[in-house]
């Protein structure tokens, strides 16, 4: 019997609103268009000026036969035997005030002997008479049919307090199916933990009297912090899902209106379509549009956006939890939300959803993959070993390119050299086939040499070479990526100097070989630049001491101050200037003893790029260990693009990859 009840408590599903287009309305939009086409047909546009004539000269253009068609219609207003003939002559003979014409026009006595002499010329039809009130009618019907409707439309939608058209204190939440958008916790991956926290809400919404027993109170409102793209959309709708519940979606934008007192409106019905539909789960996205912290920024806060808060922490703050409904948030910018809606008995609960570690990637990369058709070469642990700091949605993102990479290659499969060059794609940008003379594509292979023979000298195995390349990506015009055989969580200071030594390889690689420096080593400089200042002013990792010299205020963006104070002398400045400079320095000479210890592998590798374009790591590691390469080099090559002729297009090259990569905490 309880199963019954339950089941009848869940029928709310029933009030749905319609998928397909409201039959009402098609059928009063068909006699709105009806009735103007019958307003132009009865009110034709202003017809030519018939010449006016009297009946004797109609009688006598009858006699002559110049008569072509013509109409006999008793007229009333004038009299008992008054009459009115219309009619066209065959030519134009008549006369009005615009010019000659055939139409014609007589009012008057119509006698006996005249209407027998019309009669038979076998020319003139006899009509009904006609009374004004018909003519009135026939001429108001349209517009009194049109307005009926406009007002049907309109007005009495509006006095039905929101059913209709112009219902903006109405909740835009939307309502999904339970069979079309249903989700569960199998198709959520990478967030156990969150998981775990919210499997609580699922067995009260399954079963509120096992908590109600002992008097336990579940969460009012549940906050879910993250990164964008990280599942916490997904997570809210596999809760509704486990649990067979209603699930409301609404965005923070969708409160705000430009009609004051929409968002607070709306606020209120949407608790209201919550209680009809009890138990239920509410889910509103972004909160932060909607949620920020009152009275912030310059010249005060948004009255209206502020109203809309207002009412949501009244609602919230009256919400009884034991009526079975749960309120769901979402955002990625939790510093700026309001305190009042932070505290206890609002979102009483925090749910952290975190970019997924190497195990909970490859989850995710499992439950994407259920929809692609993979080569058995396809291994989603290295694939998840190669994309640190990536999220879910661009897990999902990376095997849907490597799909399209696949059909466009003509492949029945996605194979691993489609997922490789699909991640290089997504990360960096798409491959460019730019033409380099000699010196140019000299240059950058030992600025990519010296990059991958320092990497490879100083790794302890924990951030290998994976791949080197000269081939133009996106804004850089080659790369040496790594792949990093575990999560790194933190960084030492050995590691933190290793970087920037291996960020200075470039241009000491580039300076070797052309007794020269170029703008090719810019965002090595700035890497480098920016590490050695982190070091430096927040990791206290100099002389300076454990001191943090870069912490400032909080930005107008968070509504607090507008100003950045750094609280620093002139001589701690010029002390922090000197330390940085200092640490660049010194990596930069370390780098260039390194460099020219090797540098017959620093050769090797740049003559087996300009060969190749691309090499892998493990052929770095050769070079540096048996002096040259031993495995093969297997890629997907694709023919340079030749300097067109003058006169003749340029070739049409279809693009392709040359090879797989992976990202890197600081691709050169």
């Amino acid at each position: 019997m309880a199963d019954n009840d339950d089941n009848k408590k869940r029928s709310p599903l029933k009030s749905l609103p319609p998928d397909g287009f409201p039959l009402k309305t098609g059928l009063i939009w068909v006699a709105i268009i009806g009735a103007i086409v019958a307003l132009f047909m009865l009110n034709p546009g202003k017809a030519p000026q018939p010449a006016t004539l009297k009946i004797q000269q109609v009688v006598e253009l009858a006699e002559q036969g110049q008569i072509a068609t013509g109409f006999i219609q008793p007229d009333g207003t004038g009299g008992r035997d008054w009459s009115q003939v219309t009619g066209e002559t065959k030519e134009a003979i008549l006369k009005n005030e615009t010019g000659a014409t055939k139409a014609f026009v007589a009012t008057g006595r119509l006698t006996d002997s005249n209407l027998e002499l019309l009669q038979k010329s076998k020319i003139f039809v006899e009509k009904p008479a006609t009374t004004a009130m018909t003519q009135l009618l026939l001429n108001i019907l349209p517009f009194i049919i049109v307005i009926g409707l406009l007002y049907f439309l309109f007005v009495r939608q509006l006095r039905q307090a929101g059913k209709g058209a112009l219902s903006f204190g109405k909740s835009r939440a939307k309502m999904l199916t339970r069979d079309k958008d249903r989700a569960t916790f199998a198709d959520v991956a990478g967030c156990d933990e969150a998981k775990e926290e919210v499997s609580e809400v699922v067995d009260f919404l399954r079963d509120p009297k096992k908590f109600q027993k002992i008097g336990g109170r579940i969460p009012k409102g549940i906050l879910m912090v993250g990164p964008p793209g990280t599942g916490k959309t997904l997570l809210a709708k596999a809760i509704a899902g486990e649990a067979d519940v209603p699930f409301f979606s609404i965005s923070g934008s969708d409160f705000v209106e430009m009609f004051v007192g929409v968002g607070a409106s709306r606020v209120r019905d949407m608790f209201e379509q919550g209680r009809k539909n009890a138990p239920c789960l509410i889910f509103i996205d972004e909160i932060d549009a909607v949620g920020r912290q009152r009275g912030a920024g310059l010249g005060g806060g948004n009255d209206e956006r502020e109203q809309t808060l207002n009412s949501l922490l009244v609602e919230m703050d009256g919400f009884d939890t034991q009526e079975g409904v749960i309120i769901i948030a979402a955002t990625n910018r939790p510093d700026v939300l309001d305190s009042a809606l932070l505290r206890a008995g609002r979102f009483d609960r925090q749910v952290y959803i975190d970019l997924p570690d190497i195990i909970g990637r490859e989850q995710i990369l499992r439950v994407h993959a259920r929809r692609i058709t993979l080569s058995e070469d396809v291994n989603l642990s290295l694939i998840a070993r190669g994309t640190p700091g990536l999220s879910g949605a661009e897990l999902a993102n990376l095997l849907n390119e490597s799909a399209l990479l696949a059909a466009r290659r003509n492949k029945k499969k996605v194979e691993m050299v489609d997922i490789d060059d699909a991640r290089d794609k997504v990360l960096w940008g798409r491959e460019r086939r730019r033409v380099m003379d000699d010196n140019e594509k000299k240059s950058l292979a030992w600025h990519e040499a010296g990059h991958a023979v320092v990497q490879a000298v100083l790794d302890d195995g924990t951030m290998p070479v994976h791949k080197a390349t000269i081939i133009p990506r996106g804004q850089s015009l080659g790369s040496v990526t790594y792949l990093p055989t575990k999560d790194i969580l933190s960084s030492s200071k050995k590691k933190l100097l290793d970087r920037v030594a291996v960020a200075m390889a470039g241009r000491i690689g580039e300076k070797l070989v052309t007794n020269d420096i170029s703008n090719g080593a810019a965002s090595d400089i700035k890497q480098a630049t920016a590490t050695a200042r982190a070091m430096v002013c927040d990791y206290g990792m100099s002389d300076l001491g454990p001191i943090a010299l870069g912490d400032n205020q909080d930005t107008v963006f968070l509504g607090r101050d507008i100003t950045r104070s750094q609280h620093l002398s002139e001589d701690t400045a010029r002390q922090i200037d000197q330390a940085i400079s200092e640490i660049i320095n010194g990596q930069y000479q370390r780098a260039e003893q390194i460099v020219n210890e090797h540098r017959s592998a620093l050769d090797k590798v740049a003559q087996a790029l300009l060969e190749h374009e691309t090499i892998e790591g493990r052929h770095v590691l050769e070079i540096l260990k048996d002096g040259e390469i031993k495995s093969p080099i297997v890629m997907v090559r694709q023919p340079p693009r030749q300097p067109p002729e003058i006169g003749k297009p340029a070739p049409q090259v279809s693009p392709d990859a040359a090879g797989g990569g992976s990202p890197a905490p600081s691709p050169a």
